[in-house]
């Protein structure tokens, strides 16, 4: 039989950190304690490990205890997550059988933990200091609720089968990973898969989740019944769901529509620049033009631009009214919609928000597209009416002079006027036009301008919706670059590509049904859209418009 020679101990500090019971102040305790070192004894190792115990489970409420000492086994479990609000501190010690006697007297079963996946914190190599703990903490408490593990225990006996689909694993789903995604086998067609677990979800649990079917993340191959995997998404309705529109967001709108307005008026005054003062043509065509002219001799010519203000703020609203009557069928609520004024084209459209979540991506494609198909179709007649006007000469006294090379800003729209004008109006330095003409083409332009395929734009919305969300980063990678470039749009493109950076970048969110085909004509009908929005946004080269004769080319 071996005998004990000698022992050797080592001090090891532990943190724990407490949420007392019945509202009591929240302390902090250090405990120092007795363990054995690597070289140690099997008895100071058991010491050691029964008095951690102790402490463990003492009767503080729940906690979480984190090893400090990188010599140490670095034995931490996991408790309720709580932040430390003081530095009070206390110390313990106690024999091996007094450990023991406590331990058995007090110990009682640690409740579960709050969060489904806390911090992971290794035992190997430096421990997390107090500031890494906080912001674990305060990351738990400020994001959005996740789901509860109970209830993803109850889904999978309940709904989740060999007639359905059969999950293998499971992984984070969502933002934040405040979801789950269950990955697995399908067992039937996806669509009919789909409709049998959102009933059973709602018989089972309630109004709690949303069920989304998405395709699956890194696949390696398609779904032997054709299409791609599939994979099953929970989140909670109030995550999942959009929030409503607050007070705040309803002013901001209202203010954001009044100065749109504005805009549309300065967009008519600025028409009539043949008519103008001499004074306020030269402050605002000048660049060393200093002192402002009075403002007042602007008055006289509001009247004469409401017509062309009127035409743009009607494109804006038929726009709207395009999304909200393809929306309202679905039973697909959208927020209040918050206009963007910019004194070039009267205004840049507006941000209309989903306020519901959308439940395929069929209604995806069609709530996108028929804002701006209703927009370009009111826009298109007027600037159609517009040409024929101008080339009346009944209608001469209400025709404004506009320089020609504005019409070198749009292939399609130019071609289209020097067709309706004739080659002689066009090769010229000014163009009479009727302010109609005008409006249709500022209206267009903005339709346009919102159907490019990136971000959350309507044509953002339509090519996600159509060929998927990693088409759109293709699409919107390009589209980026043609803007950066200024191939489209001319001077507009680095205005409206800030716009998109700050206010539309971000992807729409996935829809519940997010997998099944929109079919082969509005896939057509999308690439069609987007062709038509390159013709209209790339500007006339020189050699091009000095050959059909659209505006007169300088040369050097």
């Amino acid at each position: 039989m071996g005998t004990l020679t000698s022992c050797s101990f080592t001090p090891v500090d532990f943190k724990f950190l407490s949420i007392p019971r019945c509202g009591a102040p929240r302390e902090r305790f250090r405990f120092p304690e007795l363990s054995s070192s690597r070289n140690s004894c099997f008895l100071c190792r058991e010491r050691s490990y029964r008095l951690r115990r102790k402490v463990l489970y003492r009767n503080f409420g729940r906690f979480r205890c984190f090893s400090v000492d990188n010599d140490s086994n670095g034995d931490g479990e996991s408790g309720s997550d709580a932040s430390r609000d003081s530095n009070a501190t206390a110390t313990t010690t106690a024999e091996p059988e007094e450990a023991a006697e406590e331990f058995n007297a007090e110990k009682t079963t640690p409740p579960a933990s709050v969060s489904s996946r806390p911090p992971s914190i290794s035992p190997v190599g430096p421990a997390y200091n107090n500031f890494q703990i906080d912001s674990f903490k305060l990351m738990e408490l400020l994001g959005p609720e996740k789901v509860d593990p109970a209830d993803v225990k109850l889904i999978k006996e309940k709904l989740f089968g060999y007639s359905t689909f059969w999950v293998t694993k499971e992984e984070p789903f969502g933002d934040l990973g405040e979801g789950i995604l269950f990955l697995g086998n399908l067992r039937g067609k996806r669509e009919e898969v789909f409709a049998k677990l959102q009933s059973q979800l709602f018989e089972v649990i309630g109004h709690k989740y949303n069920l989304f079917m998405v395709e699956e993340p890194n696949s390696e191959g398609p779904d032997p019944r054709g299409g791609p995997r599939v994979s099953f998404g929970l989140l909670r309705k109030e995550v999942s769901e959009p929030g409503p529109t607050t007070l705040w967001q309803y002013v901001i709108a209202f203010l954001l529509f009044l100065l749109t307005i504005g805009s549309s008026v300065e967009l008519g005054i600025a028409s009539q620049l043949n008519r103008l003062p001499p004074e306020v043509v030269k402050y605002f065509t000048d660049p060393n033009a200093i002192e402002p002219p009075d403002m007042e001799l602007l008055f006289p010519f509001v009247e004469s631009a409401l017509p062309l203000a009127y035409g743009v703020l009607g494109v804006l609203l038929f726009h709207e009214v395009g999304h909200f009557l393809a929306a309202f069928p679905k039973k697909v609520r959208l927020s209040i919609p918050f206009f963007i004024p910019n004194i070039t084209l009267g205004s840049f459209g507006a941000i209309t928000q989903f306020k519901s979540i959308l439940p395929d991506r069929s209604t995806k494609v069609d709530i996108s597209i028929a804002g701006p198909f209703a927009g370009a179709a009111l826009s298109f007649s007027m600037f159609a009416v517009g040409l024929l006007l101008s080339s009346n000469q009944d209608a001469a006294g209400d025709l404004v002079q506009v320089p020609s090379t504005l019409f070198q800003g749009s292939l399609l729209l130019g071609l289209i006027s020097r067709a309706t004008l004739g080659y002689a109006a066009m090769h010229a330095a000014t163009v009479p036009i009727h302010p109609l003409a005008i409006a249709g083409w500022c209206g267009l332009t903005t339709s346009a301008f919102n159907m490019l395929p990136v971000g959350c734009l309507d044509g953002g919305r339509a090519v996600q919706g159509a060929f998927g969300k990693n088409a759109l980063v293709g699409y919107g990678l390009t589209t980026y670059t043609l803007l950066g470039l200024g191939v489209l749009g001319g001077p507009l493109s680095l205005p409206w590509g800030l716009y998109v950076l700050i206010c539309q970048r971000s992807p729409e969110k996935p829809c519940l049904n997010d997998v099944t085909d929109v079919g082969t004509w509005r896939k057509a009908l999308v690439v069609a859209s987007i062709f038509l929005v390159v013709l209209t946004l790339l500007p006339v080269w020189d050699e091009l418009a000095e050959e059909v004769g659209i505006g007169l080319v300088t040369t050097f």
